[in-house]
C-alpha cells in the first residue's frame, strides 16, 4: 500500500517524493507558464522542496522562472495528530503583478506575513492596490482549479477529508465559499459578523483614524480582514480551523450580505 501520510511520503526516496507531491499541482498552472517537466533538470530547479526523512510537513515552492523572487505555487503541508492532512498555507502569486513587502521590513527581517511584525507603509500601499492582508502579489485567480487537483491528491492517499488553517478573517470567508467547514472557529466567525453590524462593537472601531480602519470596512470582507489585521479584535485572527469533505459543499456563510 502507498503511504497515506505526509510522514509516510517523507520516507521514500526522493525522487518518489517529488513524484507524489508534484500530483497537487494544478496542471493549468504549469501550461499557463510553459513550464518543462518537472523531473527534467531545469524542472528540479523550478520546483523546491523541503521533505526530511523523518518530519511530517512538506513545503513545496514552485517558480515559473530561475531566480525570481516569489513563486507562483507555495505549499505548507502536515499531518494531523489522526493522519490527516493539514494544509498550513497555500498562496498563488501572479508574477506579473507589483510586488508589496508586506513580508519583510525595511532592514529585510521577515514579518512572518505581518504576524510577527509589520511593515505598515507596504500594507498600505497593498490595501490601496485592492490586496488582502499577507499578499505580496495578487493572486492568480485559480484556486477552484487548486482545490481540485488538491482533491484528487488527498482521494489518492486514501482520505476522504482534510484541514485546512486559514491565516486570516478573507482565507476563511473564501474557504466558506468553497465548501469548507468549520472544525473550530465558526462562533468566532458569527460573532465577527455581527460585531461588525450598525451599533456593534467592532463597527463603532472603524473611527477613521488610520487607513485600515475605514467605516465602508463594516461591509467589506477585504476591508475587515486589514482592520482584523489591524488589531480590531483586540487580539490575533486565531483558533480557527476549518475542514474539506472531499466532493461535498458545507454551505456555510458566515457574512451574508456581505461583498468583497
Amino acid at each position: 500500500m502507498p503511504p497515506s501520510t505526509i510522514g509516510g511520503i517523507n520516507l521514500l526516496p526522493e525522487a518518489e517524493k517529488r513524484a507524489i507531491y508534484s500530483r497537487y499541482i494544478p496542471k493549468i498552472l504549469l501550461e499557463k507558464y510553459n513550464l518543462p517537466p518537472l523531473a527534467s533538470a531545469l524542472g528540479r530547479n523550478l520546483l523546491q522542496f523541503r521533505f526530511a526523512s523523518g518530519s511530517t510537513d512538506v513545503e513545496m515552492r514552485l517558480f515559473h522562472k530561475v531566480d525570481f523572487p516569489d513563486p507562483i505555487l507555495y505549499a505548507h503541508l502536515t499531518d494531523t495528530m489522526n493522519g490527516q492532512i493539514h494544509v498550513l498555507l497555500y498562496i498563488l502569486n501572479d508574477p506579473d503583478s507589483p510586488r508589496f513587502d508586506v513580508d519583510k521590513m525595511p532592514d529585510g527581517s521577515p514579518t512572518k506575513f505581518g504576524t510577527f511584525q509589520r511593515n505598515v507603509e507596504a500594507e498600505k500601499m497593498s490595501l490601496a492596490a485592492g490586496l488582502a492582508p499577507g499578499q505580496v502579489r495578487r493572486g492568480l485567480r485559480l484556486l477552484g482549479q487548486a482545490i481540485e487537483a488538491f482533491e484528487v491528491f488527498v482521494t489518492e492517499l486514501g482520505h476522504d477529508l482534510y484541514f485546512v488553517e486559514p491565516l486570516y478573517y478573507h482565507n476563511a470567508v473564501i474557504f466558506e465559499r468553497y465548501g469548507f467547514a468549520y472544525q473550530m472557529g465558526k462562533r468566532l466567525m458569527e460573532s465577527i459578523h455581527a460585531g461588525f453590524q450598525t451599533g456593534g462593537d467592532l463597527a463603532a472601531q472603524l473611527d477613521g483614524s488610520n487607513e485600515f480602519r475605514q467605516a465602508e470596512a463594516a461591509q467589506k470582507i477585504r476591508k475587515r480582514s486589514w482592520a482584523i489585521h489591524d488589531g480590531l479584535l483586540g487580539e490575533p485572527f486565531t483558533n480557527v480551523t476549518m475542514y474539506k469533505r472531499i466532493g461535498k459543499n458545507a454551505g456555510i456563510n458566515t457574512t451574508p450580505n456581505c461583498e468583497w
